[in-house]
């Protein structure tokens, strides 16, 4: 018709459809996923070694609760902490990992592929400790790659425990103390030390991470 108005419809003769708001990416799972893991590790070797909660807290000094709470994963532990409970308990700190001797799928405990590797987050710390040799709660000797975030740290309180240690930096900076001297050691240092000498370690750069190459030794019997 002459002088009417044409009304324009959507291409494809369908009404436009109104776009949906992108949907937010799921969540990550929370970090207390591993605090959860590292606590059932810590029970199963007090229950195996038929040790109460208030013996652990006596030998440790820490409170029953608190040692309850680790157990449980409602407690993110510091590594002086587990160092602490790994002595009381008689194994190295890896054997705190999640990761058991069955999981090595069949390497007889020699070899550990990259994939296998068990890891230990301490999440508030900004540190992380891949296990590179089999795990076990029977090992002495054991090998970590340690990963510091800028700005991760043991603390400010020093803490010691069985053994001795030794590492190299591979990339980045650290800061080392034990007793009343501290270090700063720059890529390609190494250290050595009886980790029995009260000691601390971080990153102090506040942008960049370090990684160290880490060994510890474990003396006492497990």
């Amino acid at each position: 018709m002459s002088g009417g108005k044409r009304i324009r419809k959507p291409a494809g003769g369908r009404p436009a459809k109104k776009r949906k708001a992108a949907a937010k990416p799921a969540a990550k799972p929370a970090e207390p996923a591993m605090d959860l893991a590292v606590g059932r590790r810590i029970r199963e070797l007090r229950r195996t070694r038929e040790m109460s909660l208030e013996t652990i807290a006596d030998r440790t000094a820490l409170s029953i609760g608190f040692i309850s709470q680790i157990e449980r994963g409602l407690s993110s532990p510091s590594l002086r902490v587990l160092a602490t409970l790994a002595d009381v308990l008689g194994v190295g700190i890896a054997a705190l990992f999640g990761a058991s001797p069955s999981d090595s799928n069949g390497s007889s405990g020699v070899v550990t592929r990259q994939p296998q590797r068990a890891e230990l987050k301490l999440w508030r710390t900004g540190i992380s400790k891949q296990l590179l040799s089999p795990a076990g709660a029977d090992n002495r000797l054991n090998l970590f790659l340690v990963h510091l975030d800028p700005g991760g740290s043991t603390g400010d309180e020093l803490y010691t425990h069985d053994g001795e240690e030794a590492g190299l930096v591979l990339e980045g900076e650290m800061i080392l103390t034990v007793d009343a001297e501290t270090w700063t050691l720059q890529t390609g240092d190494s250290f050595r030390f009886a980790s029995r000498r009260p000691h601390r370690f971080s990153n102090p750069d506040k942008d960049a991470k370090a990684v160290v190459l880490w060994v510890n030794c474990v003396t006492q019997a497990g």
